[in-house]
């Protein structure tokens, strides 16, 4: 059964060595961020399951598993810094890495010292459809264990006209519906929320957030908004469902 989630965003920047000079900029995030994986480990789980999305390769992508210990990499930003996913690394395949959301993930769970569960992580593709994304939720808070979920996700990239996606009007209404919904855990909103338009909005957020309404049905949890804004034009939303 599902006992607390949060809600992080994903982007490599969240990473002081990525983000280089700009690592001030974020700051707020990250503290917000910090504040939910607090209340993850207030709930006391049996397991953590970090959910983010990763580029799809074909129309239908299944869900792609990552067993605790798996390593991940910011090298590809010119920064020599590795990462792993939780404390173990047994069963972890050595030619198996970490996607940039879990990566991110990891980061955050290394610095906040988690070690209140075990942890795996679950690569969602972007055309996953909403009812498969909420399948794998509920599949998720079906197991025998009390199950808390990091899910990693941006919101539109389209705010500014900067923003990697340039600005578009519909990128700002669409983050204002996400971070509500998110906010006051409002599933049925989550579940339909408009998967063209937050593919042209380059929402990465969509499939996993719907994998956490899955998750969460039956579970009666409430929502907290902790962070919302929008730096280099990109929607970042940090929230707790407890």
């Amino acid at each position: 059964m599902l006992v607390a989630a949060a809600v992080c965003p994903c982007p490599p920047l969240l990473v002081p060595d990525v983000a280089a000079g700009a690592a001030p900029e974020l700051d707020a995030a990250r503290a917000a961020c910090t504040d939910a994986l607090g209340v993850l480990a207030a709930a006391r789980p049996g397991r953590l399951v970090v959910v983010g999305p990763v580029e799809s390769t074909g129309p239908e992508t299944n869900p792609e598993t990552y067993p605790e210990g798996t390593r991940g990499s910011f090298r590809g930003f010119g920064v020599d810094l590795d990462v792993r996913l939780g404390q173990s690394d047994d069963g972890s395949p050595a030619e198996q890495r970490l996607p940039y959301s879990l990566a991110v993930a990891a980061w955050l769970l290394e610095r906040t010292g988690w070690s209140d569960a075990p942890v795996e992580g679950l690569g969602v593709g972007d055309r996953l459809a909403p009812e498969q994304c909420a399948r794998v939720g509920r599949n998720l808070a079906a197991r025998s264990e009390r199950v808390a979920l990091l899910v990693m996700g941006d919101a539109s990239a389209c705010r500014t006209l900067k923003a990697p996606g340039y600005l578009d009007e519909r990128a700002a209404p669409f983050d204002a519906e996400v971070a509500r919904a998110l906010g006051t855990a409002d599933m049925a909103a989550l579940t339909t929320l408009d998967t063209g338009l937050a593919r042209e909005l380059k929402a990465s957020g969509r499939a996993p957030w719907q994998v956490l309404a899955g998750a969460a049905e039956g579970a009666d949890l409430g929502g907290s908004l902790l962070f919302e804004d929008a730096p280099y034009g990109v929607g970042y939303i940090v929230a707790t469902w407890s």
